[in-house]
């Protein structure tokens, strides 16, 4: 996973991991959620990995848009 270099936020977002049609999002608790095409949507992947690779506004995305779209959650 990279590192989330966040915008000087305090963020939840601390790392992720992008992949063809997913992205994995690790939190600052620790938990790390999968989200993918299939469970989020193409359109909100691609912002969110657009967001990641920015450093910024990727939680608040998140928050507002997909919190519970997500495929797996890992502990």
């Amino acid at each position: 996973m990279q590192n989330y270099n966040s915008d000087g936020h305090d963020a939840g977002v601390i790392a992720y991991e992008i992949g063809k049609d997913n992205i994995s999002i690790k939190f600052r608790d620790g938990s790390t959620y999968l989200y993918t095409n299939k469970s989020a949507g193409p359109a909100a992947i691609a912002e969110m990995k657009a967001l990641a690779q920015r450093g910024g506004g990727l939680t608040t995305y998140i928050n507002q848009h997909v919190k519970e779209h997500y495929q797996i959650k890992f502990k």
